[in-house]
């Protein structure tokens, strides 16, 4: 079943329920900062590892003591779907502190 892009208004309802993420032109973005190198590392494995079970898959950024995401659906046009904050939301789960900056 093709996934159905969410209009301007589904996705701003939906990023006031994610705090930290917000919309850069037709991808849905969040930075993280993390106490370390190593720590930002594990973030992104388990980050791959959501991405594994939802087989949808984001830009992943990995710096320092950071991690950045970037994410759209290709199947969709590029345009942002439910997929899309699903994903958010897993990671969101799983960020230390529940959304650490």
């Amino acid at each position: 079943m093709p996934v159905e892009p969410l209009s301007q208004k589904e996705v701003e309802d939906r990023l006031a329920e994610l705090p930290g993420w917000s919309l850069d032109g037709d991808r849905l973005t969040r930075s993280y900062r993390l106490g370390s190198h190593f720590a930002a590392t594990a973030m992104v494995v388990h980050i791959a590892q959501v991405q594994e079970e939802l087989d949808h898959h984001s830009d992943l950024t990995l710096g320092y003591n950071s991690v950045s995401l970037s994410v759209h659906t290709h199947s969709a046009g590029g345009a942002v779907t439910e997929k899309d904050f699903e994903l958010a939301r897993r990671v969101e789960d799983l960020a230390p502190g529940h959304g650490a900056h």
